[in-house]
């Protein structure tokens, strides 16, 4: 259990674990019927996604699915060769079944500690709800995937390198605050845009504390079970 809590967090299988995610949700984005006119995706795959937009025009979407990718395995062969260890299909095994306990457990205890702060009301709002099956598995995954990368690499990682660098906090002091600023941010997202959701207490609380409890897992487990956490997580709520 030792070498598969280590093994687990390094690039060559964190990074693997979450090409599935990657590759189910670019083929459920395609055989979406909203998705095709560009209406309907991930709201983080959007903003990342624009960004190249800007850079290469129609193509940037494409642009930065190739990068993504790229840049993705060149962190998996770099750490492949510098460990000179075979990969293991148990790991993968494990990692995914961590996760499916791990997004259990999460819907349970985020929803104990948001209901003991602020009175619950309905989290989700009825265009969501009646959304088709593989829809709504569609936006569960690319959350996972997208949303880890975007708030937890890419905001909780430079938020606290800044701490650090700039601001010279212990490294302690910077994850907090990194985690905490990220977790407001990752709330604040999920009210933006046409399928964004009515602004309650109670979903900003709960929304909240989820983001604390996948950047404090990211922290200690690495982005690949994070991001099949965070997608099993939405799938539950959003197919229950």
């Amino acid at each position: 259990m030792r070498a598969y809590w280590q093994d687990s967090q390094k690039p060559r299988y964190s990074l693997l674990v979450a090409l599935p995610l990657f590759i189910i949700y670019q083929v459920l984005e395609a055989l979406e019927p909203a998705t095709r006119g560009g209406e309907l995706r991930n709201g983080a795959d959007a903003i990342l996604g624009s960004l190249f937009y800007r850079l290469a025009g129609p193509r940037g979407p494409l642009l930065f699915m190739v990068c993504l990718v790229a840049v993705g395995l060149w962190f998996v062969l770099r750490d492949y060769r510098k460990s000179g260890r075979e990969l293991r299909l148990p790991v993968f095994l494990l990692m995914l079944g961590e996760a499916t306990g791990l997004a259990l457990a999460f819907g349970i205890v985020v929803s104990m500690i948001a209901s003991q702060l602020v009175r619950p009301t309905a989290m989700l709002q009825q265009p969501i709800t009646q959304m088709p099956v593989s829809t709504k598995l569609m936006l569960s995954l690319g959350a996972g995937l997208y949303e880890e990368l975007l708030f937890r690499v890419l905001l909780v990682g430079s938020v606290a390198w800044a701490g650090r660098r700039l601001l010279g906090w212990r490294p302690l002091v910077a994850g907090i605050w990194a985690a905490l600023f990220g977790a407001v941010v990752f709330s604040g997202f999920h009210y933006i845009g046409p399928y964004g959701d009515q602004f309650t207490l109670y979903s900003f609380v709960f929304r909240t504390i989820a983001g604390l409890a996948f950047s404090a897992l990211f922290l200690l487990r690495g982005f690949g079970i994070t991001a099949w956490t965070h997608g099993l997580y939405d799938a539950f709520l959003l197919l229950r």
